[in-house]
């Protein structure tokens, strides 16, 4: 097993709270996580239908047999027993009985807001950092390997081809979840709505033209997106308000959280393809944006990450917000940095003034130094 970032924050979080919930995408480690960590714990897979039979018919019965605690895994399938944990841990009021998974957010949290509020310790778990491959020697050599395989934990653990796997990944995620949360008539139509969504990752969000370019209606196409953000498959970068220029583009972008995937999905068959391929960038910036989450996820910190774009065509990737600090950052895939590179920083940076601190630039090449005030990072080194 490859040691989780996440695993100091999770027993931080046992001990202040009776309930923990590890949510994220399928296959993103969180039973591997569960269980590794509190090995003490009788172990429940409410996908097991008997099992979830029993908790959804007999809540109390079920719980009745864990009278220390156990590990409930994939436990929205199951959301009769949470008004009966509240009961049971509001009785007990010991920390760390329970710790809960889930890779649905509006099975998960809704029900944590609804019963659980301020008893339950939330973290989320998404695929491998680079950091953790290099803990474990497992970190690719080459930034297009990484790109194309993709960070999920059994490319590494169990070395699966990435083309098998995610195909495997697409087929399981449209059978198993999407039908639990929408009502798709056509999947063809809506596996045609992930890979338009692939070849739109790092780019604003057009409804209107994702809708139009499925054949769906616009609503139909808000809704999909919503439901792909539940299942921890894309997110929506906002875009940062402060009144710096009121000509700000409002509209968020679109990313997904493992690059492996979308590259799957737009039909890449091998990492070298990457070198010279249109979305080469793209996934980059994918890969950078979602490693910055990471870190935040990691540590049960909440996002604070945006982005920053004037109608004039002024932008700024990232801006990492801590406090009254902003934090700018640029991406770059290629392996050579031009003085042209750093124009978007200096716009930020002249105009947000004192707010600004520690702008960064990161790209694809191997040497670190600085220019210009501006730190230019190697992918290698980041975050």
């Amino acid at each position: 097993m490859i040691p989780r970032a996440a695993a100091k924050t999770l027993a931080r979080l046992a001990k202040g709270y009776p309930v923990v919930a590890i949510t994220g995408p399928r296959q993103s480690g969180k039973t591997t996580l569960a269980r590794s960590a509190f090995a003490n714990k009788p172990y429940v897979s409410l996908e097991d239908p008997d099992q979830r039979e029993f908790a959804t018919s007999d809540p109390r019965g079920f719980l009745g047999n864990y009278p220390e605690g156990a590990v409930l895994d994939e436990v929205q399938r199951c959301p009769e027993i949470f008004s009966y944990l509240q009961r049971i841990v509001d009785e007990r009021r010991r920390a760390g009985l329970f710790v809960l998974t889930g890779s649905q957010q509006f099975g998960l949290l809704a029900k944590i807001s609804q019963s659980l509020a301020g008893r339950i310790g939330l973290l989320h778990l998404l695929p491998f950092s680079l950091a953790e491959l290099k803990w474990a020697r497992r970190a690719p050599r080459k930034i297009e390997l990484l790109l194309f395989r993709g960070l999920y934990p059994p490319l590494y653990d169990k070395r699966h081809d990435p083309s098998l796997w995610y195909a495997n990944y697409a087929l399981t995620y449209l059978e198993r979840d999407v039908r639990q949360l929408i009502n798709v008539r056509e999947l063809g139509v809506f596996q045609r709505f992930i890979r338009m969504c692939a070849a739109r990752t790092g780019q604003l969000l057009n409804l209107s033209g994702l809708a139009s370019d499925c054949g769906i209606t616009h609503n139909t196409a808000k809704a999909w997106v919503s439901v792909l953000e539940a299942s921890y498959i894309v997110f929506l970068l906002q875009p940062y308000y402060r009144n710096l220029n009121k000509r700000l583009v409002k509209t968020p972008k679109l990313y997904f959280y493992d690059s492996g995937l979308a590259a799957w999905l737009l039909g890449i068959q091998a990492a070298e393809q990457l070198a010279t391929h249109s979305m080469r960038g793209a996934l980059f910036e994918t890969w950078v944006v979602s490693e910055l989450l990471k870190q935040r996820y990691n540590q049960a910190l909440p996002a604070n990450v945006y982005f920053w774009r004037d109608r004039a065509g002024n932008e700024v990737d990232i801006l990492c917000e801590e406090g009254d600090r902003v934090s700018p950052m640029e991406i770059k895939s290629g392996q050579t940095i031009a003085d042209e590179h750093l124009a978007g920083l200096r716009r930020w940076i002249e105009l947000a003034g004192k707010i600004a601190v520690d702008p960064r630039l990161v790209y694809a090449g191997n040497n670190r130094y600085v220019r210009s005030g501006i730190e230019i990072l190697p992918w290698t080194s980041f975050p």
